[in-house]
């Protein structure tokens, strides 16, 4: 799940990129939701407008804390349900003998969705109450997990016999569920994003973002933690610990049902094809304007690294180190808590600017901290073993969360306000390509490496080749917000 955006949209000075035709950036906040308007219904079901200035203080407001909590909770769970299925198959490795890697394939099967249905959920986001559509998507996730529950007894349960699931390899029941579960994120975050502006005042929306994006961070680290946990203490009773999955689901449902009612964006509108793309007029954008474009495309790079990285963890814990589910969790949430950090970091070194110079400072750490996770030596031919890699992993993040804000505050203050949310879309969707891709990447590596009877860390190598020309050659200049 893509985390939500660090920082509010702010204005670029004109003069930020003199080479690339530039559309003014001195319109207002287009996350405002100033007291003025007057279509949004009040939280109690009344007919009258909403007087923003009457709503109680960010932290005291239920609507916020519901919000919060419910987003909290569909993260944390997304991130559980699938950190169980990666391990599943890495064991599937690790106990019938095989040599391929299957993680590539669940990673696969939970990020399609997002590219299918990205577009049509950004479409049912303005055609349909953005907090129907949050509910539903709770509601959703309950009978997701409850599926996942059967699914695991299914496959669990002719153990108790004497067979061995992991020599049959994962049935399809798990990846139907783990396709479904990717599908409920993709419809639920165009509504989650969208409802912000629409439910507290435009002075408050800084602050919920922060909160968003901290809660998002945290929810992806202990999600990958529980996950591992989970799958150490019930291997044979996995339907027990998706339980767990059912009743955080039921607690996010029930907290999203303080979400404040808003009215229908547009109740009209159509469905046409270039909801499932990127439209027209932002195509024409992105041909006019190769600043944006370029700062898209590396953007989304930082999505194919995670996408690679997480998986390659996995692999270097299991299969490598030979370490337990629960260690090799918490290599993967050092990672996560670099990547918090970083963000944290970079929003403060800013300074009022967009500074690419923390894209390059993240690039060159990148490259250091995966060349270092990949040098041979030592028992396991990992030159840094398992505690060696933890305080490399939390660099990893660190410089991950510096080269990633910068081009995020930048996506999101570029565009003329008539497109800023069609720009963000096409970013979400170009983001989970590059997922996609890094997939294909994960599966070619592991027939290489198969081949030429190399260890598993040898991909962060590869990784690391493929970010160098970020590093060497993106020079775009700091711009003023």
């Amino acid at each position: 799940m893509q985390p939500a955006p660090f920082v509010p949209c702010v204005s670029v000075s004109a003069n930020a990129m003199p080479s690339t035709p530039q559309a003014p950036l001195d319109s207002p906040n287009p996350y405002e939701s100033p007291a003025k308007v007057s279509n949004y219904l009040t939280p109690a079901n009344s007919t009258g407008p909403i007087d923003f200035n009457a709503l109680p203080t960010l932290y005291r407001d239920p609507s916020f804390w519901g919000m919060t909590t419910a987003q909290f909770l569909g993260a944390f769970n997304d991130t559980l349900f699938k950190q169980v299925v990666l391990l599943l198959c890495v064991q599937v490795v690790v106990t019938s003998g095989k040599t391929a890697d299957l993680q590539f394939i669940a990673l696969g099967v939970f990020s399609i969705p997002f590219i299918l249905f990205s577009g049509s959920a950004g479409w049912l986001a303005d055609r349909v109450s953005k907090r129907k559509v949050i509910i539903g998507c709770k509601v959703a996730e309950v009978a997701i997990m409850i599926a996942g529950g059967v699914s695991f007894y299914m496959m669990l349960a002719p153990v108790r016999v004497g067979d061995d699931y992991h020599t049959r390899g994962l049935p399809i029941s798990v990846m139907i569920v783990l396709f479904l579960m990717g599908t409920h994120s993709a419809v639920f975050g165009p509504s989650k994003y969208g409802i912000l502006p629409e439910m507290v005042r435009g002075r408050d929306l800084p602050r919920f973002n922060g909160v968003i994006q901290m809660t998002t961070f945290l929810a992806l680290i202990f999600g990958v933690v529980a996950g591992s946990f989970l799958v150490e203490a019930f291997r044979d009773r996995l339907w027990l610990a998706s339980g767990v999955c059912v009743l955080i689901a039921g607690a996010g449902t029930a907290a999203s049902l303080l979400v404040r009612r808003v009215p229908v964006a547009q109740p009209n509108l159509k469905f046409t094809s270039s909801a499932v793309a990127v439209s027209r007029e932002t195509w024409q954008l992105f041909t006019r304007d190769r600043a944006l474009l370029w700062a898209m495309l590396i953007y989304s790079l930082f999505w194919f690294l995670g996408g690679v990285v997480q998986p390659s963890v996995n692999a270097l814990g299991k299969i490598q180190l030979e370490r337990k589910d629960w260690e090799t969790g918490l290599l993967a949430a050092c990672m996560g808590v670099g990547i918090a950090g970083g963000c944290v970091l970079a929003g403060k070194l800013s300074a009022g600017t967009i500074s690419f110079r923390l894209v390059r400072v993240g690039a060159w750490g990148m490259v250091v901290c995966l060349a270092l996770l990949a040098l041979p030596g030592g028992p396991h031919h990992h030159l840094l073993g398992y505690f060696g890699s933890m305080p490399v992993l939390v660099a990893l993040g660190l410089f991950a969360g510096l080269l990633a804000v910068p081009l995020q505050v930048f996506l999101q203050a570029r565009p003329p306000e008539n497109q800023k949310g069609r720009v963000i879309g096409s970013m979400n969707l170009v983001n989970w390509i590059a997922i996609i891709g890094a997939v294909g990447f994960i599966a070619g590596c592991n027939v290489l490496l198969d081949r030429m009877k190399l260890p598993a860390s040898t991909i962060f190598g590869l990784t690391a080749v493929i970010l160098l020309p970020v590093a060497l050659f993106y020079r775009p200049r700091d711009a003023a917000l």
